[in-house]
């Protein structure tokens, strides 16, 4: 299968459960091969096409199980810069400025865990003015309390974001966040 001229290989598609539940995020091609093998169905596509021989075949955007996938509950997200920069929305948790490190709220330097509740996107000023203290100590105040990121959040900060036609199984404040 050969692709549009001057499309690049890196669109994704979204993969719903039979239940219409966000399952995670695959490459549109991978997509299609579900499509294909009559393994999902197509919910929406792009504008853009794949192309054999003798057929063309829509991008999918978001597809759906033909059969439901039973998915544990207990599954952890790694906590690492892009997925604290998605739970947070990219923004310092201490003045809302745009984020450009992660912060630990209890330095680890005074035993502070990396945990998803211990660590915050920060700018590099506020980050340079706390350096090993607590936020009171630096005179800063968290905006919100740090927690694990909801399985949405997971799955834009997986993709490098989320698609208009997401919104419906995603939720729209996920796709600010």
């Amino acid at each position: 299968m050969a692709r549009e001229p001057g499309v690049a290989g890196t669109s994704r598609a979204l993969v719903l459960n039979a239940t219409f539940e966000p399952l995670g995020v695959v490459s549109t091609r991978r997509a299609l091969l579900l499509v294909l093998g009559t393994k999902a169905e197509l919910v929406h596509a792009t504008a853009r096409t794949f192309h054999s021989e003798r057929m063309t075949f829509p991008e999918p955007s978001v597809v759906r199980l033909a059969r439901y996938v039973r998915v544990p509950h207990d599954r952890q997200v790694a906590v690492n810069r892009r997925t604290v920069f998605a739970r947070d929305g990219h923004h310092c948790q201490y003045c809302g400025s745009p984020a450009e490190s992660i912060d630990h709220v209890m330095p680890r330097s005074r035993g502070g865990l990396h945990a998803w509740d211990n660590v915050v996107a920060a700018c590099r000023r506020c980050n340079t003015r706390k350096e090993d203290h607590l936020p009171h100590e630096a005179g800063l105040v968290l905006r919100s309390q740090p927690a694990a990121p909801r399985q949405r959040v997971w799955l834009l900060a997986m993709s490098g974001g989320a698609r208009d036609e997401w919104a419906p199984y995603l939720g729209e404040q996920s796709l600010t966040a």
